[in-house]
C-alpha cells in the first residue's frame, strides 16, 4: 500500500506542505497552471536549512496591487469557484478554507460571512489552498500519514496583537481534527493556521511515531525561519503494511476474581457496565483457590472512566479489589449503524445493521441488529439464522 508520511518536528505552513511534495515529485507545472488564473506566478527555489537541502515555494502577485489587498471569505469562495478548475481541486481548496473560516468565526465571535483573513486573505493563500490540493492529488498516494506535528511556544503577532502560539485560530483546527500535535522545540509559531487546515483536512492518520514502512523517496519543502534546527517539512512515500489502516482506540482493562457472586448477579452486572459506559465486558468461568469455582470478569473501558467503573464492579459484586491491565491500544473499525429494508416472505420489514469500515473506507464487515432480527423472526416464525442472512446479505449489495 502506498503510503504518504509527513514528519512536522518543525511544523507546517502552505508552502512548507507544497515544498515538500514538489520534492516528492508532484507535478510543477499543474501548480504553475492553475494558480496563473489567480494573476499568481509559482517560484520555486533550492535552499538551504541547517545543511539539508529542501524546496522552498512562494507566490509572486503578477499584479502587486492585488497583492496588498484584504481579502474576506466571500471573496475568496467566488474567486476559487469561478476560476475553471477542476470539480475536486475547488472542492478540496474550499473545505480548508472552511475549517479556518469555522475557526477564525469561533474564537472572534464573528459569522463567518463578515471574516476578513488579515494575515491569510492574500492571494498567496489561494495559492496555498489550490497549490497544495493539486500537489496531494498528483502524489496518487493510498493513505496519508503524519507523526505529532511541532507547534512551537511563546506569543506571536498578529493584527488582534500578541496572540499566544499555538495561535487560538491554529488550537480550533487542530480541536476538531484527529491529528496530534506538541510544544516546542523553539519559542516561535511553527504551525499556521493554514498549515493545520491543509493536514486537518488530507491527513487520514496521526501516529505518535514513524510506522514501519519501506521508503521509496523523501522530500524536503523549506519554512521561511532560520532555527536552531532545520525548518523543515519532511515528507515520504513508501510500502506499508494495511494494519495501518485500521482506527487506534486507547483503552484499559479492569478485570477482578470472584467466588461467591451468582450467575444472576454476573448477567446484571453486564447490563449494569455496558450501561454505565464499558466498551465490552467478558466473564470467564475459572478454577480459584482451594479448588472453589469462580469467575474472572474482564471490562474494556476508555481510559478516563478507570476509576469510576472499577467502583461500579465493587458495588455490584463485592469485590475488594480491580486489577488496572494497562494496554498500548486496540485496533477498532470504523463504525456506522444504519437501517435497511430487506422484503422477507413477500414482507418488507426495516432492521438496522452494524456497518464496519477501515480508516480508507473499505468494508470490514456488516452485522444485523440482534434484537431486530429477532423481532422479524419472531414476527414471521422464522428461523433467527435466515434472518440474520437476508439482512446482511441486503446491506452487503447496497454498500
Amino acid at each position: 500500500m502506498k503510503a504518504l508520511v509527513f514528519e512536522p518536528f518543525s511544523g507546517a505552513s502552505g508552502d512548507m506542505v507544497i515544498g515538500s511534495l514538489l520534492d516528492l515529485g508532484a507535478d510543477e507545472s499543474k501548480i504553475r497552471d492553475a494558480i496563473s488564473d489567480f494573476d499568481l506566478e509559482l517560484a520555486v527555489k533550492e535552499v538551504k536549512k541547517r545543511g539539508i537541502v529542501a524546496k522552498k515555494v512562494e507566490f509572486v502577485s503578477m499584479n502587486a496591487r492585488r497583492k496588498k489587498s484584504v481579502g474576506s471569505y466571500k471573496d475568496i469562495i467566488s474567486t476559487i469557484e469561478g476560476s475553471g478548475l477542476s470539480k475536486v481541486v475547488i472542492q478540496n481548496s474550499l473545505s480548508v478554507l472552511e475549517r479556518i473560516a469555522n475557526a477564525e468565526s469561533k474564537v472572534h465571535g464573528e459569522p463567518k460571512e463578515s471574516l476578513f483573513f488579515h494575515e491569510l486573505g492574500a492571494l498567496d493563500t489561494i495559492g496555498d489552498l489550490v497549490g497544495s490540493s493539486i500537489a496531494f492529488l498528483d502524489i496518487h498516494a493510498d493513505a496519508i500519514i503524519s507523526t505529532p506535528i511541532s507547534v512551537g511556544s511563546g506569543f506571536v503577532d498578529t493584527e488582534h496583537g500578541l496572540l499566544p502560539v499555538p495561535a487560538p485560530a491554529t488550537v480550533e483546527i487542530l480541536r476538531n481534527s484527529t491529528l496530534l500535535y506538541q510544544g516546542g522545540p523553539v519559542a516561535t509559531e511553527l504551525l499556521t493556521p493554514t498549515g493545520a487546515a491543509i493536514f486537518a483536512h488530507f491527513v487520514q492518520h496521526s501516529e505518535p511515531f514513524l510506522p514501519q514502512m519501506r521508503i521509496e523517496k523523501t522530500g524536503y519543502g523549506a519554512g521561511s525561519k532560520d532555527l536552531p534546527s532545520p525548518n523543515v517539512l519532511r515528507a515520504s512515500i513508501g510500502e506499508i503494511e494495511e494494519s495501518v489502516f485500521l482506527l487506534r482506540d486507547e483503552v484499559e482493562v479492569l478485570e477482578t476474581n470472584v467466588d461467591n457472586v451468582t450467575g444472576e448477579v454476573l448477567g446484571n452486572l453486564i447490563e449494569v457496565l455496558m450501561a454505565e459506559g464499558a466498551k465490552d465486558v467478558s466473564i470467564v468461568p475459572a478454577q480459584m483457590k482451594k479448588g472453589r469455582s469462580g469467575h474472572i470478569i474482564k471490562v474494556i473501558i476508555a481510559p478516563q472512566d478507570t476509576s469510576r467503573i472499577a467502583h461500579r464492579i465493587m458495588e455490584e459484586t463485592g469485590s475488594l479489589g480491580v486489577r488496572v491491565m494497562q494496554v498500548k491500544h486496540r485496533f477498532i473499525a470504523n463504525r456506522e449503524q444504519r437501517k435497511v429494508k430487506v422484503a422477507v416472505k413477500g414482507i418488507e420489514k426495516e432492521v438496522g445493521v452494524k456497518i464496519g469500515r477501515d480508516a480508507k473506507g473499505n468494508l470490514l464487515n456488516v452485522a444485523a441488529e440482534f434484537e431486530d432480527a429477532k423481532r422479524v423472526a419472531t414476527e414471521l416464525k422464522m428461523p433467527l439464522k435466515e434472518v440474520i442472512k437476508l439482512v446482511e446479505e441486503a446491506a452487503r449489495k447496497k454498500q
